[in-house]
C-alpha cells in the first residue's frame, strides 16, 4: 500500500564508510593529492594499532609515510614511492619502517589514486600489510652464534622473490577466478574504489525500492484484492460455495498467484530501518520479512479454492479447507500496519473506516445465515422449525420449504443464496446503525443470543467510527500530526520567503531525518519531567558510546561522568551542513558518534573525520576563545555529541584530578585553533604558497 516512509535517500558522501566496509580487513591511510607532501587526511583504526601511532599524532604527516623511514629504509624505494605521489599512479612497494617504538617492519605498500566525480585526482589511499614473516632468517649453521640483530639485519636484506607470492596475479596477466575480499581490496581496481563525490544511495539491481511507482501501484494492487478476499471468504465459507464455477476458481487461482508474488517481491524490496535509513541489504530484507509478515503471507496465499473444487474430496475434508480459507483475514493486519501513513489525509481515512464497518457488516451477516441454516432442519425429528428467521423469509418471498417425500427424502426448497444473503446484511446494518426494525427479528434462542452480542459489536463499532473519529485520531496520531503541522509550516515560511530551492531543499532533509532520529520527541522536556538523579542516569546512558570509546573518560568518577552527561548535547546533522564556520568561535567540543565530515581549508580537504574522532579546540590548555581556521562540514547524516567549552571547564575546575587524566589523554583528532600550512599543486606543476 502507498504512503510509507520514503527514508533518508538525500544524497550524500559515503566515500569513507565504503572505503571503510571494503577494507575492514587492512590497513590504510588517506592522503590529499592537491597538497603538496600529500598530508594524511584520515588513517583507520588497523594502520594505528600496526604503526603504534595514534590517529591524531599520523593526521596531516605525509601519507608517504617518510615519519615511519629509519636507518635501514631503501632511500631509493623512498624516492620511488614519493615518484608515484607525484605522477598519480597505482604502483606497490616492499619497503622497511619504523613502529612508533622504533621496531623495524617490512610493509607490502599499496598506492591508488581517488578521483572525484571530475575525474579529478583529489585523495590518495594507501594500504599496508605486514610482510617481515616473509624476511625473517633461516636458523641454518651459518647463522649459529649470530646476535639478534645480526639475524635481523639478515633478514632484511634476504632475498624478495618471496615477496612476490603477495603481488595480485592480475598485475602479472594472469587469469584468477576467484578472489578473496582482501586481495580484491589491496588489487584497488577503478571497480573497487568509489569516487569521492555526493551521489545518492544504490540499491543493487534485483532490489527494489519501497516507495517506487511500481511497488506503490502493486501495493494497490495488494490492497483491492486484500479486500476481496475479506469478503469472499467469509461468503464461501458460509454459504459452503464449492467452486465449481470455472470462471470463479480462475480468478481465486489468480488472487493466490498473485499473493505468491507479494512474497517473492517482499523479499526483494527495502524499507525503512528504526534510524530512518533505507536498508537495501538483501539478506537485512529477507530476515526482517520472516520476522514479520512472511508466516501470514505464507498461509493466505495456499491453494484452498483449487483443492476445495474437486468433486471427490472428502466431504469433511472440503470443509476444513473451506474454515482455512479464513486465515487469509490475517491480511488485514497489513492494512492497519499501513493506517497511519494516510492519517494526513482525512478523506482517505474515513473511506477505509467505512470499509471496515462494511465489512463487519458482511462478515456478521454471513454468522447469521449460518446460524439459520443450521436450526432450519432438525436433523434428528426431519422436520422444519417454523420460528427460525429463514423459514419466515422463504414463506415471505414465495419459496417456503417443502418435504420430498416421494422422491430425496429430505426438505428441500427455501429462498435463494441472493435473496438470504440480501436480507442477511439488511438485517446486520440495520441492527449496527440503529435497534433495527423489527421486520426481521430473531426467534430462536442461538438467534437472540446472535443478535444480543451483534448489537454490542454494533454499538462498540459505531461509537468508535462514527461517533469519536477526530477525537480517536487526536489521541493515537497526536506525534504524526504535530509532524504534518511542522512540515506544513515550514513550507509555507520558505514559500513566504521565497527561500531558494536548494536551500529549501537541505532545510527539509534535515527536518525530515532529524524527526526520522527524534521520532519528534523533545528531549530536553522528557529530562524535565524526570528527577536530578534520574535525569543524569539518563544522560550518562545517552552518552554511554562517548564514555566508552575514549581513554580520557576511562579514571572519571560516578560523579563526575554524570556532571559531564549533564552538560553533554546531542546534535543530528544532514550532509552538506556546516558544524563549523571558517572564523567564528570555537567554543565546542565535537566527538563523532556516527557518520562521517570532511575539514576544509582554503577550499581543501585537509581531514576527513569518522566515528571515534573528536575535533574542536583544547580548552583547558588556551586561556582565550580560539577562530576557527576551517569549516566542517558533514559528509553524510551525522551524530555528533557535544559540550560547550564553560561547561567543560566548569567541570574539570571541580574535578581537579579528572582534569589532569583528561588533559594528559584527550587527542583531538583535528584541533580548530592550528591552521595548516598548505602548499597547493596546480596541473602545470607549479607551486603555489599559501
Amino acid at each position: 500500500m502507498a504512503g510509507g516512509r520514503r527514508g533518508l535517500v538525500a544524497p550524500q558522501n559515503t566515500f569513507l564508510e565504503n572505503i571503510v566496509r571494503r577494507s575492514n580487513d587492512t590497513n590504510f591511510v588517506l592522503g590529499n593529492a592537491q597538497i603538496v607532501d600529500w598530508p594524511i587526511v584520515y588513517s583507520n583504526d588497523g594502520f594505528c594499532k600496526l604503526s603504534g601511532y595514534h590517529r591524531a599524532e599520523v593526521m596531516q604527516k605525509s601519507s608517504t609515510c617518510s615519519f615511519m623511514y629509519g636507518e635501514l629504509t631503501d632511500k631509493d624505494m623512498a624516492d620511488k614511492v614519493r615518484q608515484t605521489f607525484e605522477s598519480y599512479e597505482m604502483n606497490s612497494f616492499e619497503i622497511l619502517m619504523y613502529k612508533k617504538n622504533r621496531m623495524p617492519v617490512w610493509f607490502f605498500m599499496k598506492i591508488a589514486p581517488i578521483r572525484n566525480e571530475q575525474d579529478k585526482v583529489v585523495l590518495f589511499l594507501c594500504t599496508f600489510s605486514d610482510i617481515t614473516a616473509f624476511k625473517q632468517p633461516i636458523d641454518d649453521d651459518s647463522s649459529k652464534g649470530w646476535g639478534k640483530f645480526a639475524r635481523l639485519t639478515r633478514a632484511l636484506t634476504s632475498s624478495r622473490g618471496v615477496l612476490q607470492q603477495l603481488a595480485p596475479a592480475v598485475q602479472k596477466g594472469e587469469n584468477v577466478h576467484k578472489h578473496s575480499r582482501l586481495a580484491e581490496v589491496l588489487q584497488l581496481g577503478s571497480d573497487i574504489l568509489p569516487q569521492y563525490k555526493q551521489e545518492t544511495p544504490k540499491t543493487p539491481p534485483h532490489i527494489i525500492l519501497h516507495y517506487c511507482l511500481f511497488k506503490t501501484t502493486w501495493d494497490w494492487v495488494i490492497l483491492i484484492l486484500t479486500f476481496y478476499t475479506a469478503i469472499m471468504v467469509p461468503y464461501n465459507v458460509s454459504f459452503k460455495t464449492k467452486q465449481n464455477n470455472v470462471t470463479w476458481l480462475v480468478v481465486d487461482s489468480i488472487v493466490d498467484v498473485i499473493f505468491l508474488v507479494d512474497i517473492v517481491l517482499n523479499f526483494h524490496t527495502t524499507f525503512v530501518g528504526p534510524a530512518g535509513e533505507v536498508i537495501s541489504d538483501p539478506k537485512l530484507i529477507r530476515m526482517n520479512y520472516v520476522k514479520t509478515w512472511f508466516v501470514i503471507d505464507l498461509l493466505s496465499c495456499l491453494p484452498y479454492d483449487v483443492i476445495n473444487a474437486f468433486e471427490n474430496v472428502d466431504e469433511g475434508i472440503s470443509s476444513l479447507f473451506s474454515s482455512l480459507k479464513v486465515v487469509r483475514l490475517l491480511r488485514l493486519g497489513r492494512v492497519a500496519r499501513k493506517l497511519d501513513h494516510y492519517i494526513e489525509y482525512g478523506a482517505a481515512v474515513l473511506v477505509l473506516l467505512v470499509c471496515v464497518f462494511g465489512l463487519a457488516a458482511h462478515w456478521l451477516a454471513c454468522i447469521w445465515y449460518s446460524i439459520g441454516d443450521y436450526e432450519v432442519i432438525d436433523e434428528d425429528t426431519n422436520s422444519v422449525r417454523m420460528d427460525s428467521w429463514l423459514f419466515l423469509l422463504g414463506e415471505t418471498v414465495g419459496t417456503p420449504y417443502r418435504f420430498n417425500a416421494s422422491g430425496s427424502g429430505r426438505w428441500e426448497g427455501g429462498p435463494s443464496k441472493d435473496s438470504v444473503y440480501i436480507t442477511s446484511l439488511y438485517f446486520t446494518m440495520t441492527s449496527l446503525t440503529s435497534i433495527g426494525f423489527g421486520n426481521i427479528a430473531p426467534n430462536t434462542d442461538g438467534e437472540k443470543i446472535f443478535a444480543v452480542a451483534m448489537m454490542m459489536i454494533g454499538s462498540l463499532l459505531y461509537a468508535t467510527i462514527f461517533g469519536n473519529v477526530t477525537t480517536i485520531f487526536q489521541q493515537m496520531y497526536a506525534n504524526t500530526n504535530r509532524y504534518h503541522e511542522m512540515l506544513n509550516s515550514v513550507r509555507d515560511f520558505l514559500k513566504l520567503y521565497q527561500v531558494p530551492k536548494g536551500l529549501s531543499e537541505r532545510v527539509m532533509d534535515y527536518i525530515v531525518s532529524t524527526w526520522s532520529m527524534s521520532r519528534g520527541i523533545d528531549t530536553e522536556k522528557v529530562l524535565q519531567i524526570c528527577p536530578k538523579d534520574m535525569r543524569a542516569d539518563i544522560c550518562v546512558h545517552l552518552n554511554r558510546k562517548v564514555f566508552k570509546e575514549h581513554p580520557a573518560f576511562r579514571l572519571a568518577s560516578d560523579g563526575c561522568l554524570r556532571a559531564l552527561a549533564m552538560e553533554f548535547q546531542t546534535v543530528h546533522s544532514a550532509p552538506g551542513d556546516l558544524i563549523f564556520h571558517a572564523g567564528e568561535s570555537v567554543d565546542t567540543l565535537c566527538f563523532v558518534v556516527s557518520g562521517s565530515l570532511e575539514v576544509i581549508q582554503d577550499e581543501e580537504v585537509v581531514a576527513i573525520l569518522g566515528k571515534g574522532d573528536v575535533f574542536g579546540d583544547v580548552f583547558w590548555k588556551e586561556m582565550t576563545l580560539a577562530q576557527s581556521c576551517a569549516n566542517v562540514r558533514a559528509l553524510t547524516y551525522c551524530d555528533l555529541h557535544i559540550i560547550k567549552r564553560d561547561a567543560l571547564q566548569k567541570v574539570l575546575e571541580f574535578y581537579a584530578a579528572f582534569a589532569n587524566h583528561f588533559s594528559r589523554n584527550l587527542l583531538l583528532t583535528y584541533n580548530l585553533r592550528k591552521r595548516v600550512s598548505l602548499l597547493l599543486i596546480t596541473l602545470n606543476a607549479q607551486i603555489y604558497y599559501i
